[in-house]
This record gives C-alpha cells, sequence and structure tokens, in this order.
C-alpha cells in the first residue's frame, strides 16, 4: 500500500475513534491559524509568505494525546509541494511541579514529486515559566544524501503579561548533517524568538544566524481553539 495512501487511512481511523472515546472519556479539539509567514526553528517554510493552518487533537484526560495538523508551504525551488500534514502522539503530565511531555512527530507532504518526509522523537520538561524540549530525527526522506543525524534543543520561557496577555521567549539550536544538507551551510545554527499574545493575536519576532537567513523577521497571526 502507498506510504502516503496509508498516512491519510491512519489519520482518519484514529480520529474516528478519538471522536467515540470522547463521548466517554477525555476531549477532542481543533484549531484553526492565520498567519503573515510560517516559521519553523527560525526559518520560513511559506517562501516568507501567509499561511493557514489547522488541526484536531485528542486528549484522553488520562495523559495520552494524539493530533493533527496542516499548513500550506513554500519551499521554492527546493521541493515541489504545497503542503505540510503532520501526526503525532504522546503523554504529558505533572510530577512534583514538573510537567513533563514524551512524544512522535511525523511530517508529510503528500503531494511532494520525491520522498522528503521524515520523523522526530521528542521529549520536554517544564518548571513554572520555563520548558526545555529535545527533538531527535528518527527517520528521513529517502532521498536523503546524508547521514539522518539532526538535533534540536530548545529553552522557552511565558510569562504573564499587562492584562490576558503572555511574552513567549524563544532560544533554539539545530545540528547535525541533515542541518547541513537542509541549510546548505553548517551543521549548526541558532534561531530566536520573542512574541507577544492576546486573546488569539500574536506578535512575533524571529532570527537565526544562518549566514543567507541572518535577518529579523516579523509576523502576526490569529488562532481560534473549539472543544468539539
Amino acid at each position: 500500500m502507498n506510504n502516503k495512501y496509508s498516512l491519510f487511512c491512519a489519520i482518519s481511523l484514529l480520529f474516528t475513534h478519538a471522536q467515540a472515546f470522547a463521548d466517554s472519556a477525555g476531549s477532542v479539539s481543533a484549531n484553526v491559524a492565520a498567519s503573515s509567514n510560517y516559521f519553523w526553528r527560525g526559518i520560513t517554510q511559506s517562501d516568507d509568505g501567509a499561511a493557514v493552518s489547522g488541526g484536531l487533537d485528542y486528549d484522553s484526560g488520562k495523559g495520552f494525546y494524539i493530533g493533527t495538523w496542516a499548513s500550506n508551504v513554500d519551499f521554492g525551488d527546493a521541493a515541489s509541494t504545497s503542503y505540510e500534514l503532520d501526526l503525532y502522539a504522546g503523554f504529558s503530565g505533572e510530577y512534583n511541579q514538573l510537567s513533563y511531555d514524551l512524544g512522535y512527530i511525523h511530517y508529510a507532504y503528500p503531494d511532494a514529486a520525491g520522498d522528503i518526509d521524515f520523523g522526530e522523537l521528542y521529549a520536554s520538561l517544564g518548571w513554572q515559566f520555563f520548558t526545555v524540549k529535545l527533538s531527535h530525527l528518527t527517520t528521513a526522506q529517502d532521498d536523503s544524501t546524508s547521514e539522518e543525524d539532526m538535533l534540536y534543543l530548545e529553552l522557552n520561557a511565558a510569562f504573564a503579561v499587562f492584562s490576558e496577555s503572555e511574552l513567549g521567549l524563544h532560544i533554539g539550536r539545530s545540528s547535525g548533517d541533515t542541518v547541513m544538507e537542509w541549510t546548505g551551510e553548517d551543521d549548526s545554527y541558532m534561531d530566536y524568538g520573542v512574541s507577544l499574545s492576546t486573546g488569539g493575536l500574536t506578535l512575533g519576532l524571529v532570527k537565526t544566524d544562518l549566514d543567507a537567513d541572518d535577518d529579523i523577521k516579523a509576523y502576526v497571526s490569529y488562532a481560534l481553539d473549539f472543544t468539539l
């Protein structure tokens, strides 16, 4: 069976059962958003253009969760694809004032000319305002010419400011052979971000230390969440 068709079938099956489970335990929610730019680890995924995204999530209420998320993308001449479709699952909770989250995410590009999908395992720990997260590449595209090696370490902080607003701070480091293949530069780089959010509206700035993409870039986004 075609891998991309299998992915769609898996998503449909999982959320059919998730909706049934939500009737007795847990909950299903949806989200939609529009943004002036779609950034991933400091690098635009929409060729500095606007992006519209949306997703579905099932939360068991006992730690386990599963979800899917999609957005338009534009990688220019680097890859012929128009959208990204993610599927993820994990387990989260709290222990002695520490929050934790362990999971897996698969990044799929169903209409790409070649196989550019990849997946990552992730783990995070949070305490008060701060969260540290580690993501490690587990699978890369079939036509990758380098070793499947990429590690992303990030530190995030969120503080309540003004009236019902949140200030977010972010710093991350990508490293590994796959980073060099994707960026065409060194095998590591740093990205930075700051954002201010209120009532679903977010204003933000992002920057990397990549030679080809080191300008400070601004974006604005608006998101809505729904309980189904």
